[in-house]
This record gives structure tokens, sequence and C-alpha cells, in this order.
């Protein structure tokens, strides 16, 4: 196996586990959630891509991996099962590859942003907020 799938399935991990966690199986079908976070979001989001790219027998097989692993969250063979799938997702489709790598953030950048009450801003990097009734800028 490539150090690229290695690297992309080492990133992917936590994304996957969280939004089998979260949605299931419904995880193939759910839209992004507002409620749901960022972490899942993005693990749902690989997933599809993964699902949206095999064929009839592949998604079975994705599928079946995905509800074992959220019957499970504790057994490491279910998820396991799952990263094993992508995996072989990863080996036989390029275009696949490229996808995933720009869906995840650049290796070893964690961001957290956590933004809470009325009119709070949160971002990795901002040039000007501005929040509140008659708020002026001044140069």
């Amino acid at each position: 196996m490539s150090a690229e799938i290695v690297q992309l399935m080492e990133q992917a991990g936590p994304y996957l586990t969280t939004a089998v966690s979260a949605y299931g199986v419904a995880v193939f079908t759910r839209a992004e959630s507002a409620a749901a976070d960022a972490t899942a979001n993005l693990g749902r989001r690989i997933l599809q891509a993964v699902w949206h790219r095999r064929d009839e027998q592949g998604r079975a097989e994705l599928e079946a991996a995905v509800q074992d692993a959220a019957e499970a969250p504790e057994d490491e063979d279910a998820a396991a099962a799952v990263r094993q799938q992508i995996k072989r997702a990863l080996r036989q489709d390029a275009e696949l590859r490229a996808e995933l790598a720009r869906m995840l953030p650049a290796s070893g950048e964690t961001v957290n942003v956590t933004a809470s009450g009325e009119r709070s801003v949160a971002a990795k990097t901002i040039g000007t907020a501005v929040t509140g009734d008659n708020t002026t800028i001044r140069p």
C-alpha cells in the first residue's frame, strides 16, 4: 500500500469514526447537518464520496461494514473493516485519493473553532470582524 493511502487513512480515521457513530448507515443518504460537529460532517462527506464511486457490490460491502461498526462502536475489528473498505477504494481510484486529500486538513493541521452566543465570530484566520448594532470601522 502506498504511503499516500496510509497517510490519508491516518488523517481520515477520526472523522470516519465520528461519522459512523453519529449517523450509522444513514451516513450515505444524510445531508450536512448544522447540528452535527465538523468532524462528523467531514467523515460523512468522506464516506459518501467513497460510496458514490463504488459499484453495487462495493457499496453493499461498505454499507455492511459501516452497519457493523455503528452497532458495535467499541469493536476495533468493525472499525478496521470500514477502514479496509476505504483503503481498497483508494487503491483502485486515483481520483478518489485526490478528492479525499482535498477534503482533509493539511497534514498535522488540526483546527477547532467555536463560537457561542449572539453575533459571535469564530474563524481560523480573519481580517476584520464587525459585530453588534451601531458598530463602525475606523481606519
